[in-house]
């Protein structure tokens, strides 16, 4: 049975702004809206954040949306966020105006480097259990809700709580407490401004909310007021949930099923492999990032393992298995000479989802690709990607009832 589709209440691509301060946008330029998310540009400080969107955004926008206002998915790290003071904001949005260009969300999952040096499990930290990833969260708000058009839905993707290993459910009081304060606070700015913005969750492997059924037993655990609840929803991660082996249509019904609602939709895929040998997992066995793997035997057993060099010391590939790891790579790329991907699953997904949610491309990970992945520059690749996922957009909207 198919799922239900996911409708977002108060969806901003329901609404007019201004193009480039005197002309409008229309309805229908808004509906089904694809973006990326920046994070794939090097920069922690507010210069060089701003430095690369200058750089990239313009060609970018150009390639795939040269008639409609293009929406930015903003990284900022806190570094960034406390920089962008009232005068650097102010700008900014200035900027966004007289280019054709709207934040509708930032990511504020990674709160300090991104890249250059090794990350791994610190990614996560700091985590809800303290207050720096409240007050950081909170800071984005507020500039969240300065760029953010009026009618339009704003969304804040956040760690998926905590990394599960060293998390004590004793921690979970003091969780609650920092995510309240944070709901509170979104519904002052909403009751302030009129502009709604989502706390959106983002379920990942190895973490506290590391599938849907996860995300919808810490909802009901959580059990936050009513009137805040509204404020809280799901970034659906593609990759995430692929390389955790679950089914598209089940995974939506369950969100709609408990009321929960997808802020968006980060659209990315990961490596698929048919027991793969040593050398071909290499390939994705890098120091930066955490490359957590999901083994699938022959009888649909799981194995999961928080990072790659585990998998290759503690699992021998064997006959009948199929790995999934967590490492982001171009969504065009189905199938190369060694290894295929998951992009079945955004190809399933993208029918089961209101039209209105926020399609945001997340391929972090280009400066460590292999290199038969990355035959082009950064900027040719993110435009590759969204007339991919256009087209196939266009499909899936062709092909809804």
């Amino acid at each position: 049975m198919p799922a239900e589709l996911i409708t977002v209440p108060g969806s901003c691509f329901s609404c007019l702004f201004e193009r480039n301060l005197t002309e409008l946008v229309s309805v229908q330029e808004l509906t089904g809206v694809i973006t990326y998310c920046t994070n794939i540009h090097p920069g922690e400080s507010w210069d060089d954040t701003f430095s690369n969107l200058k750089r990239h955004l313009p060609a970018v926008k150009a390639a795939v949306s040269p008639g409609a206002l293009f929406p930015v998915g903003l990284r900022l790290s806190a570094r960034a966020a406390q920089e962008c003071d009232a005068r650097a904001a102010a700008e900014f949005g200035r900027w966004l105006e007289l280019n054709g260009l709207f934040v509708p969300t930032i990511n504020a999952f990674p709160f300090g480097s991104f890249h250059s040096a090794p990350v791994k499990e610190r990614v996560y930290l700091p985590d809800w259990r303290h207050a720096e990833r409240v007050d950081y969260t909170l800071k984005l708000a507020a500039l969240l809700d300065a760029w953010l058009p009026q009618g339009c839905l704003g969304s804040l993707s956040t760690v998926p709580i905590a990394f599960r290993n060293g998390f004590d459910e004793a921690d979970l009081p003091a969780v609650r407490k920092n995510l309240l304060s944070v709901l509170e606070e979104l519904d002052r700015l909403f009751q302030k401004s009129g502009k709604r913005i989502l706390l959106a969750l983002e379920p990942e492997p190895c973490c506290l909310l590391e599938t849907v059924a996860d995300a919808v037993q810490f909802f009901q655990r959580m059990d936050f007021p009513e009137e805040l609840r509204q404020g809280l929803g799901v970034c659906l991660d593609c990759c995430h949930h692929a390389v955790e082996f679950e089914d598209p249509a089940q995974a939506l019904a369950a969100l709609a099923r408990a009321g929960i609602p997808i802020a968006k939709v980060q659209v990315s895929s990961a490596p698929r492999l048919e027991a793969p040998g040593p050398e071909l997992l290499a390939l994705f066995d890098e120091p930066c990032y955490l490359h957590q793997v999901v083994i699938r035997g022959p009888a649909g057993e799981l194995s999961r393992y928080s990072d790659l060099p585990d998998a290759l010391q503690a699992h021998p590939a064997r006959p009948g298995e199929e790995w999934r790891v967590h490492f982001h790579i171009p969504i065009f790329t189905d199938q190369t000479e060694s290894f295929g991907t998951t992009r079945s699953f955004i190809e399933e997904t993208l029918p089961l989802l209101d039209e209105s949610i926020l399609l945001e491309v997340e391929t972090y990970t280009f400066d460590v690709l292999p290199k038969e992945l990355r035959k082009e520059s950064v900027t040719e690749s993110i435009i590759r990607e969204i007339q991919w996922l256009q087209g196939v957009r266009s499909d899936a909207a062709q092909r809804r009832p």
